[in-house]
């Protein structure tokens, strides 16, 4: 692997994670760091590939190789009830769905194994699934209900409601809370072991500006409010609201409510192994760690 290279990092091409990179470029030289943008999926397989050092993740890839990688700390897309953004469309009722066809996102699969684990512990069913690219109309053609993430399913939502199709849609972070008493973790920031371990200064760069950028992010919503608008369309209100039913804190609460997630997927499966998270702190710790 290149040493001399710059360290580079993946930032999820979602509006639900702007806070943690909106600001974070530009104390971030280019000369030593590069950002580069892709979806969940695709930053998941980069990261495991090598192909990138640091990056937001998929919390449930996070989890598959969490052997490999530390998490930087206090740094996550979380939501304690709704999230607005992970929707499960349903053009039959529920009852139907729950023994009928589910379309699901090929993008993230985070949001894919939650659907599974309520389907499964919550709603005690066992629906059939097909995954297909992110679109409503033709998942819904060939299937009773369609799961959508991100910037996709927003605007489909909104697009439900305008044209008053007439779909019932479950947000997935308020039915989890309303089963479990716990917010859900849907992505996570990471670093690959071996490059916390030769750079840790340059990992510790990166920590601080992500967790500067959210600190500012948060403190005035008005310009990530305003570049929603202009990119992505919508009200002003839609997403003062979006981003402050968003947490991005990753701390005891959010810890717990993600142990449940993982726990639960290994009962079923979906994961192989049982989690435990580590985080990336300071060069000395991570000494200590590895003697």
């Amino acid at each position: 692997m290149e040493t001399n290279r710059p360290i580079t990092v993946g930032r999820i091409d979602y509006a639900n994670v702007w806070p943690i990179f909106h600001y974070a470029e530009e104390q971030l030289p280019t000369d030593r760091f590069r950002i580069e943008k892709r979806v969940p999926a695709a930053l998941n397989r980069a990261l495991k590939q090598g192909e990138i050092d640091i990056t937001s993740m998929s919390s449930f890839a996070y989890a598959e190789h969490a052997d490999r990688y530390l998490l930087l700390p206090d740094l996550s897309v979380s939501a304690k009830g709704r999230v607005n953004s992970i929707l499960l469309f349903l053009k039959k009722p529920l009852e139907d769905v729950l023994t009928g066809r589910i379309a699901m996102t090929a993008t993230s699969a985070t949001s894919v194994n939650l659907l599974k684990i309520l389907m499964k512990l919550y709603y005690r069913a066992e629906p059939s699934y097909v995954t297909m690219e992110p679109s409503l109309d033709d998942m819904l053609a060939e299937a009773d209900a369609a799961l959508l993430i991100g910037d996709t399913a927003i605007h489909a939502s909104w697009a439900n409601k305008q044209k008053d199709r007439g779909l019932t849609v479950i947000d997935l972070g308020a039915l989890w809370n309303s089963w479990t008493g716990y917010g859900m973790t849907f992505a996570l920031v990471a670093v690959r072991k071996e490059v916390a371990e030769r750079d840790p200064g340059a990992v510790a760069d990166v920590l601080r500006a992500l967790t500067a950028s959210k600190e500012r992010s948060l403190r005035d919503l008005k310009p990530l409010v305003n570049k929603a608008c202009a990119q992505l369309g919508g009200e002003p209100s839609y997403w003062n609201r979006y981003f402050q039913e968003l947490h991005y804190n990753f701390r005891s609460d959010e810890q717990a409510g993600l142990s449940l997630y993982f726990d639960y997927a290994h009962q079923l499966g979906l994961l192989p192994h049982e989690v435990r998270m580590r985080f990336f702190e300071d060069h000395a710790a991570l000494k200590v760690k590895n003697e």
